[in-house]
């Protein structure tokens, strides 16, 4: 069912694109690859090519497409090898396009050998991203370019976003993040509980998800406004322009809602 599920929230991601939207690839290069892609936190989807390749050609609107649905959650590239070989030399691209898939450990990225459509490419993209997480929950950090990793864990730093009624639409509704918000009261047992994991999830997700909590009993409009009855109650608000709207999702562990969404 989840599978499933996923591949829905992919088909509806590509079809809200549209064909006129604006291109989300980013142009790499020489100069920013390593700082862009290796050195990041960030899933990437790249594509290897050369201008001159029919191939290339009919792939770019589809690639275009599936930058723009999974905009906020995994980031889309694309090296031109006739003007950056030596990009592409340490991943032995031997034929165009070549797709590559950098996740956790940005020194061994997988070869993306799926269907060369706007849908089954975002889907690739929201399984590695949440690959990501169930290996970050897990306690793995991953590798940087560089040759070494480096772990959030230790650091005691807790990165959720407190957000209050003065806040709230600067911070989330006007903002391009991906948001998955907590709506809790200070005396409820279910939120005492949620808390470590919600803590935990925020400094795991940092740079890629943003997670904050509303305490209902202060911002009590807040909470009115989007519905909350109950405690904790989650409310995701997607990347991208935000019309106000909130999917909502009751969870007892966090660990279960990262990996259902993302």
């Amino acid at each position: 069912f989840r599978t499933e599920t996923m591949k829905a929230v992919v088909l509806l991601l590509v079809a809200l694109t549209g064909l006129a939207l604006a291109d989300d690839v980013v142009e790499l290069t020489k100069s920013n690859f390593k700082s862009s892609v290796l050195d990041s936190k960030d899933v990437w989807l790249v594509e290897f090519f050369a201008p001159w390749c029919g191939h290339c050609k009919a792939l770019a609107p589809e690639w275009a497409k599936a930058a723009t649905a999974l905009k906020g959650i995994v980031k889309v590239g694309a090296v031109d090898m006739t003007v950056h070989q030596d990009v592409g030399a340490p991943y032995g691209i031997q034929g165009f396009p070549t797709i590559k898939v950098f996740g956790l450990d940005k020194n061994k990225p997988t070869d993306y050998q799926g269907a060369r459509t706007a849908a089954a490419i975002a889907e690739a993209g929201i399984e590695a991203a949440r690959s990501v997480v169930q290996a970050r929950l897990g306690g793995r950090s991953g590798s940087s370019g560089s040759g070494s990793g480096s772990s959030s864990k230790g650091s005691g730093k807790d990165e959720v976003v407190e957000l209050t009624e003065s806040n709230f639409e600067r911070l989330v509704l006007q903002s391009n993040d991906l948001w998955l918000i907590e709506f809790f009261a200070p005396w409820c047992g279910h939120c005492k509980n949620l808390a470590p994991e919600w803590s935990r999830a925020s400094t795991e997700l940092k740079g890629e998800v943003k997670l904050g909590a509303v305490d209902a009993t202060v911002h009590g409009q807040l909470a009115a406004k989007y519905g909350v009855q109950g405690y904790p109650t989650i409310k995701v608000f997607g990347a991208g322009k935000k019309s106000g709207d909130a999917e909502t999702y009751e969870v007892c562990k966090c660990v279960l809602f990262l990996e259902y969404y993302v």
